[in-house]
């Protein structure tokens, strides 16, 4: 069962570069200061960056999405059950990819842990942990980001750093808080997906975490078109101070999360930024955003619903 695991997990992290890795660089092609590719790249080699810092930093993320403490350590112990939880994940990014929704892949691993957890664990599932540990910052960070997202760009234009057009100074601080938000975005999640790969014997987990890294770089880089164009002009019109304001909000807050070890959406903080930029310049469009909005309901009851039926066949294989 451990050759399903590791094509399991592998698969987890390339539908989440797929889903993902241009969720920190969104606004450096939305308000038309680099191109698709350029953005692209430059967001996936930062998520890296940030992915191989995840060797040295990641132990608190590893042991929340462990799934000790959630579920009995009998299932946290079982082949079966991680492959369940990481098939579920990646079904269901692989699906808002295919539909170009930035959805969450942590909503997708905790709905999945839940999912093959309610088969194998029954009324054993930790609650209470579950809620304060996960699901609090989880809930309350793109709200936070709706409100950080008016009052950075608020305070931005107020000092006159956030103009309507480009200048050379605003494009290298554009392009640095770009990188620093996919630099985030890598050290927050990368460890989330290498959790799967606990179990596997004589696998130094610091080597599943590069594995894990390398394979969210390449899903980036193959399959990141759809989510890119919702993201970079479907969101909210934004001109490159507006871009700016948004790419900051997103990497001071996921880096911010990421130190205190606390598990936060790169995608709702990145689309929340976006929206409070919206808000305030009164451009949003909101029928894409409530598109997004329900995907996101959906995803922690598709992961749940795959994971679920993907630990019974595999129990009864």
């Amino acid at each position: 069962m451990l050759i399903p695991l590791l094509l399991a997990a592998a698969l987890v992290a390339l539908t989440n570069g797929a889903n993902a890795n241009f969720k920190g660089v969104a606004s450096l092609y939305g308000s038309g200061t680099t191109s698709l590719r350029q953005a692209l790249w430059w967001g996936t080699a930062m998520t890296f960056v940030g992915s191989v810092t995840a060797m040295f930093l990641a132990q608190g993320m590893l042991r929340k999405f462990s799934g000790r403490g959630i579920v009995p350590d009998s299932l946290v112990e079982s082949d079966s059950f991680l492959s369940a939880v990481a098939i579920g994940a990646a079904s269901t990014s692989f699906l808002a990819t295919r539909f170009g929704f930035p959805v969450s892949t942590t909503h997708a691993l905790l709905g999945a842990l839940l999912g093959a957890g309610l088969v194998g664990g029954g009324a054993e599932i930790g609650w209470s942990k579950l809620a304060g540990g996960l699901v609090v910052p989880l809930f309350f960070s793109p709200l936070i980001a709706v409100f950080l997202g008016v009052i950075v760009y608020r305070l931005l234009r107020s000092m006159h750093l956030a103009p309507d057009h480009r200048t050379l100074t605003l494009d290298r601080l554009h392009f640095l808080s770009a990188g620093a938000a996919s630099f985030a975005r890598g050290l927050n999640d990368t460890p989330k997906i290498a959790a799967l790969l606990l179990l596997v014997p004589a696998l130094d987990i610091r080597i599943g975490i590069l594995a894990v890294g390398i394979m969210i770089a390449l899903g980036g880089l193959f399959d990141a078109d759809r989510v890119a164009e919702t993201l970079g002009k479907k969101v909210t019109d934004m001109n490159p101070g507006q871009g700016f304001a948004a790419s900051l909000v997103t990497a001071g807050l996921v880096t911010t999360a990421s130190w205190h070890s606390l598990p936060v959406s790169t995608t709702h903080v990145s689309v929340g930024s976006l929206i409070g930029i919206g808000l305030t310049t009164r451009q949003a469009k909101w029928r894409k955003v409530v598109e997004i909005l329900l995907a996101w309901i959906g995803t922690a009851p598709c992961g749940a619903l795959c994971a679920a039926i993907a630990y019974r066949l595999l129990l009864i294989a």
